[in-house]
């Protein structure tokens, strides 16, 4: 019969807490620290719970990645270009985007894109039809309220019995 020995974390066992009140590496709730230190004060080093801001998204310029692009392509010892790419803290794939950047046309190809949707074109008559729009609709709104005087008006007369002095009548 084969002896097979189990190793057991202390620290995972369940048992009485120590007359001392440690309870394995962390001390029992309410007993001070001995030795006085920043957790007898007060104040715990906890972990910040803050989860940190994320980087901004890196953007390199068309100088800088004509500049990297010629350091990769002339190094020649076996090592040297994997030196280049952890010093700049950049990828192979950084490098093959930005050689077809290039051959497609240098600066320009290299320069960084703004990400996201294109901005529409600005029709240049739209402001004019905007202005010509709130015209028609300020217009259209004192047409109607003349109607509706001329309307009362109109309705007024027959009341009083006063006669209305029409273009048809005058001639």
């Amino acid at each position: 019969m084969k002896t097979v020995k189990i190793h057991c974390d202390p620290m995972l066992t369940k048992s009485a807490p120590p007359e001392d009140g440690m309870e394995g590496a962390r001390r029992a709730t309410g007993i001070p620290s001995s030795s006085g230190g920043v957790q007898a004060a007060g104040i715990l080093s906890h972990p910040d719970p803050e989860v940190p801001e994320s980087k901004p998204r890196r953007r390199f310029t068309a100088a800088y990645k004509l500049r990297i692009l010629r350091e990769y392509e002339s190094c020649t010892v076996p090592g040297e270009i994997g030196a280049l790419l952890r010093r700049e803290g950049l990828y192979h794939s950084n490098i093959s985007t930005w050689r077809k950047q290039r051959d497609q046309g240098a600066l320009h190809g290299l320069s960084p894109r703004k990400r996201g949707r294109k901005p529409k074109k600005v029709n240049p008559m739209a402001k004019e039809v905007a202005r010509l729009q709130r015209e028609v609709k300020r217009l259209s709104e004192k047409l109607k309220q003349a109607e509706t005087i001329i309307e009362v008006q109109k309705k007024i007369s027959d009341v009083l019995g006063i006669p209305q002095g029409n273009n048809e009548e005058k001639s």
